[in-house]
């Protein structure tokens, strides 16, 4: 039986799309993979070299990270400073694509940290911040792949409509909260950004990493501070040792709050396990402890 040559076309052509592979992206961390695969749907393959509940701070690359690099026609990471192991790993693996920068274009906030002025890279813990993460990726995906620029525009504009109507959520939120009762003691600093934005002050023992380390000094003076401004709630952090901030509590008089999620989703069966469910989370629990 002879097959007519419309059909053969036709067949060859569903094949074609059938059989088109999605683009492969790896992201830095968990944040950067979920924002990536929700603009990106079915189009993309999104591997998170820092795993849930990791820190990205001190992450140490394995071999298959080099070899999942090596292999991607994307990557994606935060920048500022965050991830100080990207740039041996990017050596190692031979990747010579460009690198995008999710944090390209924001207005960064910076500290003083044993002397110098350090920049602050967490970022996206604002959501008008996440919007501009959310954008610089859609533009590195069209890049990759043209053919399918109008899909990654429209679950963008969809996901920026909703990021928008959570981030004035708690602004709202937050305005029905005396600011005296806006106080938090955090593991390290990673809520910068978040307190800029939704009126929050946020204290805590560690840096802007997870690896910096605080003097008794430190320790001390912080826990005079939270007596003097009657800080009377602490959080612990997913990713980080819970230690020094429960002894800077107990010494305090402040009681546990619960555990946020600044910089690391959790698994899928955990309270946090996208950027946007992460932030909600987050502001449920300080929002909780602060009424």
């Amino acid at each position: 039986m002879k097959v007519p040559a419309l059909a053969v076309s036709s067949l060859l052509l569903i094949s074609h799309f059938s059989l088109a592979a999605p683009v492969q992206v790896v992201a830095s961390f968990t944040v950067l993979a979920d924002i990536t695969q929700q603009i990106g749907g079915n189009d993309v393959t999104v591997k998170s070299l820092v795993a849930p509940n990791g820190d990205p701070h001190s992450f140490e690359p394995t071999a298959n990270d080099s070899r999942a690099l090596a292999m991607a026609q994307v990557v994606v990471v935060n920048g500022l400073g965050l991830e100080g192991w990207m740039d041996r790993l990017v050596m190692a693996s031979g990747y010579r694509g460009k690198i995008t920068v999710a944090s390209s274009g924001i207005t960064t906030n910076t500290m003083q940290e044993e002397g110098k002025t350090v920049t602050d890279p967490h970022a996206w813990n604002s959501l008008a911040n996440g919007e501009v993460y959310a954008r610089n990726i859609m533009k590195a995906l069209e890049k990759a792949d043209p053919e399918h620029a109008a899909d990654y525009q429209k679950r963008a504009d969809a996901y920026i409509q909703k990021m928008q109507q959570l981030d004035q959520w708690a602004i709202q939120q937050y305005k029905s909260i005396p600011a005296n009762r806006r106080l938090v003691l955090t593991s390290h600093d990673a809520f910068g950004y978040y307190g800029k934005r939704y009126g929050v002050t946020f204290s805590a023992p560690l840096g802007l990493s997870t690896e910096s380390e605080a003097s008794a000094q430190q320790v001390g003076d912080l826990i005079t501070q939270m007596k003097k401004k009657h800080i009377k709630h602490y959080f612990t952090e997913n990713q980080t040792d819970p230690r020094l901030v429960k002894q800077i509590a107990v010494a305090s008089g402040a009681t546990p709050g619960g555990e946020l999620y600044p910089e690391a989703l959790s698994t899928a069966e955990g309270p946090a396990p996208t950027y946007l469910s992460a932030f909600k989370y987050n502001t449920e629990q300080l929002l909780q402890s602060m009424r």
